[in-house]
């Protein structure tokens, strides 16, 4: 009963649901506080994020009279569920996860594919112009940055010998000269990262002065606030995994080993900021070039070398 009940602590407190929701506000407000200082803004207070989440909570939900209700209002959940159940198998103390097996890789890659495929879903079956073409967007996004993230993030696991986060991690701890082997697929998988995340520059499906909110222009009221929350635990996500990835670092004491995780993770959202502040959009057919003539070609590079390295090393 008590190991139960530590199981349903972590699944549901730390580091489980509550503190991946409250840690992505607070990367929401980070993001948007310094994002806007360094345009020489002052930037939103620290509870915005909070505060727009419960308006948006007690605002009336407009469901469009040609939209498929039950796909409206099912994606919003089935995003944010997809992104919570992911999160588990992710290392926060130290090299342990919550849940891990020797698979968990691949559910982990299946479940980051969900969320831009739940918003596309929401904004096709909106029925609208501009959540249509939004839609159409992301679809598109996907098809240029899913192979090179999928092979960025699974080159590594080539020397490790591992489809394991945890027995990943636990590896490139115990051999930290080896991530600087990964180097490029590191850099390749941070930008395609960001691609993901649809972010400066490679924010077209919302475009704000061209198509309003994208996918999502006729969302509002809960369902909106429940894909907002989503979006930002799926920055938490993707920072949470590149960091299990490409910097694990660790000593072993649980607290020190979150205060780096912490740490990395606030390091990799100044880069992705960094990105985004100093880039301008692109087009989206830009995107699919630049995604499969230089992103694609670095990651088979660097999975012929971890081939060749896998029986030396």
């Amino acid at each position: 009963m008590i190991e139960f009940l530590k199981i349903l602590c972590k699944l549901f407190i730390f580091p489980g649901f509550l503190f991946l929701s409250v840690y992505s506000f607070l990367l929401d407000f980070l993001d948007r506080k310094l994002y806007a200082r360094m345009q020489n803004r002052v930037g939103p207070p620290w509870y915005q994020p909070l505060a727009d989440f419960l308006k948006l909570i007690g605002k009336k939900t407009i469901i469009p009279a040609d939209a498929n209700a039950v796909i409206f209002s099912v994606m919003p959940l089935v995003s944010l569920a997809a992104v919570t159940v992911g999160f588990i198998y992710l290392p926060v103390l130290g090299k342990e996860a919550i849940f891990s097996f020797s698979g968990d890789f691949v559910i982990v890659l299946y479940l980051l594919a969900i969320p831009p495929l739940a918003a596309f879903l929401a904004g096709w079956y909106s029925r609208a112009v501009y959540s249509t073409i939004g839609a159409t967007r992301i679809l598109t996004q996907m098809f240029a940055y899913e192979v090179p993230l999928f092979i960025s993030v699974l080159a590594p696991t080539l020397i490790a010998g591992t489809w394991s986060i945890t027995e990943l991690t636990g590896f490139y701890a115990a051999h930290p000269l080896y991530i600087f082997i990964n180097l490029p697929v590191a850099i390749t998988a941070l930008i395609s990262f960001q691609c993901k995340l649809e972010r400066a520059p490679f924010d077209s499906p919302e475009a704000e002065t061209e198509i309003v909110s994208g996918a999502l222009v006729e969302y509002s009221g809960r369902l909106l606030a429940f894909f907002k929350l989503a979006h930002n635990c799926e920055l938490l996500f993707v920072i949470s995994l590149f960091s299990a990835i490409y910097l694990p670092f660790m000593t072993g004491i649980i607290w020190v080993d979150f205060i780096l995780y912490i740490v990395k993770t606030l390091f990799i959202l100044l880069l992705l900021i960094l990105m985004r502040v100093t880039m301008a959009r692109i087009e989206i057919n830009n995107t699919l070039n630049f995604c499969w003539k230089y992103l694609a070609p670095v990651t088979l590079g660097q999975v012929i070398l971890n081939l060749l390295l896998r029986g030396v090393l």
